[in-house]
């Protein structure tokens, strides 16, 4: 898979139970899988010159497609694999030996069977090692995700889209993440007019206000003069005010100056909450990256501290290649959801700005884990 195709999915690795209860899980099946699939195109090419062999065919093909669409929805479960329903060609309508025809040369189909082939040797392999880490517990914390992780990897590659198909949804992305894009910039834009108005633009209104009038009356009440002159320095000093706070709001100062790490600090001084913060993006990310994590963050822990009931947080970012990762974590209720106007859609909105995606586990009880993907490439 190319750097541009791996950037449309990215598998997770899995939690050491959901690893080893799908590697054990999964034996019998891959077993009763490779079997089945053997025996019935074996029995199937060898009678077919008396007819019967056809239907056998026919049997094994639908009973390898059927044994695909299982395991993209095992794996999806069990490993956290994005695995959307695989497009097949279309059948409806056809003759029995046409149907068979188009099962046969589709695709998807020789991608299941060489899934099936390969998913046996493995899990005679990922079996004695998950009953092996039940007992010892490094192995099942430091090994097994990992070995979940590359499994997941392999029913990406065999099962999931095809590149015509990855480079079809990647564009779908792209052209929703900028139309949601050009709206949060235009919500941003009206905000930014709107504090300008309500608070700027009316300081700046009253000093000149105060100006005119202390120049109608600079020849005959100078004590009024002077009145007016501070109270327009007063109001001037509050519009400068309001102007730094709202520069900080677009781009803020120790952003620019000093980078993440000491941004997102400050932040997590602020939180009326512990938070823990780990920074590790060097080389520094571009502005629009930074920019986007930041406020990413902010947004975040101001919701943990209003609604998650929270004792403690956390906050992780660090650079892969191609992505700037943030991760924000919570001790709270859990049960966040990203609801279409809510703010966990607003913070989607804002990573889509660059093309990042946010993905929310928050199960009731908690932890909540929210996670943004903010690609450093364009």
């Amino acid at each position: 898979m190319t750097t541009e195709e791996q950037s449309v999915v990215e598998v997770p690795r899995p939690g050491s139970v959901r690893a080893i209860l799908y590697m054990i899980a999964s034996f019998p099946l891959r077993l009763l899988q490779f079997v089945l699939a053997v025996v019935g195109f074996a029995v199937g090419v060898s009678t077919v010159v008396v007819w019967i062999g056809f239907p056998i065919l026919l049997a094994t093909t639908s009973f390898v497609r059927w044994s695909g669409d299982v395991e993209r929805r095992w794996a999806q479960k069990m490993l956290r694999v994005p695995l959307p329903p695989v497009e097949r060609l279309p059948t409806d309508g056809l003759s029995f030996v046409r149907r068979w025809l188009t099962r046969l040369t589709d695709a998807t189909t020789w991608r299941d069977l060489a899934y099936l082939m390969v998913a046996l040797p493995l899990a005679c392999v990922e079996v004695p090692l998950a009953l092996a880490s039940i007992v010892l517990l490094p192995m099942a914390i430091w090994v097994i995700p990992w070995i979940g992780w590359l499994h997941g990897q392999l029913a990406l590659s065999l099962l999931g889209p095809n590149r015509t198909q990855r480079l079809e949804q990647r564009a779908q992305r792209l052209q929703a993440s900028r139309a949601r894009g050009v709206d949060a910039a235009e919500a941003e834009r009206r905000r930014i007019e709107r504090d300008l108005h309500d608070g700027a633009q009316q300081r700046l209104v009253a000093v000149a206000m105060s100006l005119g009038r202390a120049k109608s009356k600079f020849e005959n009440d100078p004590a009024a003069v002077r009145e007016l002159i501070d109270e327009a320095h007063t109001d001037a000093k509050l519009a400068v005010s309001e102007l730094r706070d709202l520069a900080r709001g677009i781009y803020p100062a120790v952003l620019g100056d000093r980078g993440l790490d000491a941004a997102l600090s400050a932040q997590a001084a602020k939180s009326p909450i512990p938070v823990d913060v780990q920074v590790d993006v060097e080389p520094r990310p571009p502005a629009a990256v930074e920019t986007t994590a930041y406020f990413i963050v902010g947004e975040t822990l101001t919701n943990i501290a209003k609604h998650s009931g929270a004792s403690e947080a956390g906050v992780k970012v660090w650079r892969s290649d191609t992505h700037v990762i943030v991760e924000i974590t919570d001790n709270g209720h859990g049960g966040a959801e990203m609801r279409p106007g809510g703010g966990l859609a607003g913070l989607a909105d804002r990573a889509a700005t660059i093309d990042g995606v946010i993905t929310v586990v928050s199960p009731v009880g908690g932890p909540t884990v929210i996670r943004a993907d903010l690609p450093c490439e364009w």
